[in-house]
């Protein structure tokens, strides 16, 4: 079998994404229902290696030639409890946030799961949270999503201090 690239792979993603909106564009008017709009800037992309790489959005260089003010942030994997339970403590979190609104514009993540853990990222990239609504999101204790959490105190405090369930 075949192995696809992380853009083929994400490209697949934008195509099925696209042609369910396009069925439910062309619904919509039997429903009363208006089309749903699609959001590329927020298609996340993932390589399954051993740790696994997960990206959506902007990189902190895309960011800043866009003419961004920008703040970022990169927690180590060793910070999240759950890596640390597992033995899988390889890897990272980048978080690229707007400096003025506090948006978040990009995550990058390497880590076991980041496959999954993207997927918040993407929601909280597509929706316009900010990195405060991230922090005062609960995240379940010893989960991967928490580091997401964690990655997001960052901005703001030293999680190498925090305790367990911050």
């Amino acid at each position: 079998m075949k192995k696809l690239s992380s853009v083929t792979a994400a490209m697949a993603v934008a195509a099925a994404l696209a042609g369910g909106i396009a069925a439910q564009a062309a619904l919509a008017e039997f429903a009363g229902a208006a089309p749903l709009p699609i959001e590329l800037a927020a298609t996340p992309r993932v390589v399954f290696t051993d740790p696994q790489v997960a990206a959506v959005g902007m990189t902190e260089a895309e960011a800043r030639a866009a003419g961004r003010s920008i703040k970022t942030t990169t927690m180590p994997a060793a910070y999240m409890p759950r890596a640390i339970v597992s033995g899988r403590t390889e890897g990272l979190i980048i978080l690229v946030a707007d400096a003025d609104s506090d948006r978040l514009l990009g995550a990058h993540i390497v880590s076991a799961n980041a496959g999954d853990v993207i997927s918040e990222a993407t929601l909280a990239l597509r929706y316009g949270l900010t990195v405060q609504q991230m922090v005062a999101t609960l995240h379940p204790y010893l989960t991967w999503s928490e580091g997401l959490k964690l990655a997001a105190q960052t901005f703001t405090k030293d999680v190498a201090k925090l305790s367990c369930c911050a």
